[in-house]
């Protein structure tokens, strides 16, 4: 397994939609919220794009997702919203396209079969975490921010998940 570097203060987070719309002001939340730990958030205009249910063609979705992975200057990426569509752009992926150090990516819902993908065929470490929509917009009492952080913003083991609102079954 690949597992990417801790981020560090400053660090480029590019922020993906490879699944469904999401409102601007979560947005520009959210990227406040990245902000607020420290990183700096930046999204390309083909994130505004729009279909009946996703953010923009497959295709558009898929060559966002490559041009975030190979920019070297992006040391993260968080996905936007879950929802429907993200699968859409498995057939469009190549394990080739995500060769070279590997990168945090964060999602879940809908996200969950790129972090699938990434892991079992390109054998990088991904991360289900807050995505934009609906947590990190919300600020920390919509995720665990300490869990976050230290999942991937330091070089060891997280140890374990004390968040209150964690229940273990």
């Amino acid at each position: 397994m690949r597992k990417p570097r801790a981020l560090q203060p400053g660090d480029r987070i590019a922020i993906v939609a490879p699944a469904s719309s999401f409102p601007a002001e979560e947005l520009q939340a959210g990227c406040e919220e990245l902000r607020s730990l420290g990183f700096d958030p930046v999204y390309d205009n083909s994130i505004f794009e729009r279909t009946a249910y996703t953010a923009g063609s497959a295709d558009v979705r898929a060559e966002a997702l490559r041009r975030a992975w190979n920019d070297p200057s992006i040391a993260g990426i968080v996905t936007a919203r879950g929802g429907y569509g993200s699968v859409q752009l498995l057939p469009l992926l190549q394990p080739a396209d995500f060769d070279g150090p590997p990168k945090v990516f964060i999602g879940y819902s809908d996200n969950t079969s790129l972090l699938t993908w990434l892991t079992l065929t390109c054998g990088v470490v991904t991360f289900h975490g807050p995505m934009i929509d609906r947590r990190l917009a919300r600020g920390p009492s919509a995720y665990d921010r300490d869990s976050l952080l230290r999942c991937v913003a330091r070089p060891a083991p997280i140890g374990l998940i004390t968040d209150r609102r964690v229940q273990v079954l």
